[in-house]
């Protein structure tokens, strides 16, 4: 077998502390899981875990992004195989009901964006991140739109905005009360969209 060089063993390396990391805070919490725990659970020194991030803000930041690229990656796949307006909606009903108001997921959302708020360059790490996701719904629903032929009735932007906001407020409605239906959701879009009839491409 290669011996792996020393960048490929680096980035193993922050990708096992990535991966750890985001079980143990999804676990016991952004406050209570320690970098020493960290570092122990993925069998490395705390020395490892500096020398790929500056503390553990940016190690939560990091786990942060691994788990929105997996639910964009979710979302992507469950409608890639949607067939018309209709299908397209219930196909998104489908990814809500499986991942909107996860429990320790939202609760890592919450926390880690509460405790940022005394640190102006987290702060600003998180609004980069938020705006790429909006800019990520806003083109998709400026795609879907054209393909379906719909009139949205404000700028993709907008209506990107007022989904996420919408999503988030009730992801954490559904992690308090877990009954809460997740079909609000993809019946606004359905607004944005007029309305519309089941299509077929």
């Amino acid at each position: 077998m290669a011996r792996m060089t020393r960048a490929e063993s680096q980035a193993r390396t922050r990708e096992l502390l990535i991966g750890t990391a985001k079980e143990l805070f999804l676990r016991d919490g952004y406050a209570l899981t320690s970098l020493e725990k960290v570092a122990e659970e993925a069998g490395f020194s705390k020395g490892a875990v500096y020398s790929n991030f500056r503390g553990k803000n940016e190690l939560c930041l990091a786990v942060l992004e691994r788990i929105h690229a997996e639910q964009a990656a979710l979302v992507s796949a469950t409608l890639a195989t949607a067939d018309g307006v209709d299908g397209l909606l219930a196909a998104f009903q489908a990814w809500a009901e499986r991942s909107i108001g996860d429990q320790a997921w939202t609760a890592l959302e919450v926390e880690f964006a509460t405790g940022a708020r005394r640190d102006p360059r987290i702060r600003a790490e998180l609004a980069i991140r938020d705006e790429a996701i909006r800019d990520t719904i806003a083109g998709l629903l400026s795609a879907y739109a054209d393909r379906f032929g719909l009139t949205l009735p404000m700028s993709p932007a907008d209506a990107a905005t007022a989904l996420l906001s919408l999503g988030i407020g009730l992801g954490v409605q559904r992690a308090i009360d877990p009954t809460i239906p997740v079909h609000v959701l993809p019946a606004v879009i359905r607004l944005f969209a007029g309305n519309p009839s089941s299509t077929k491409d």
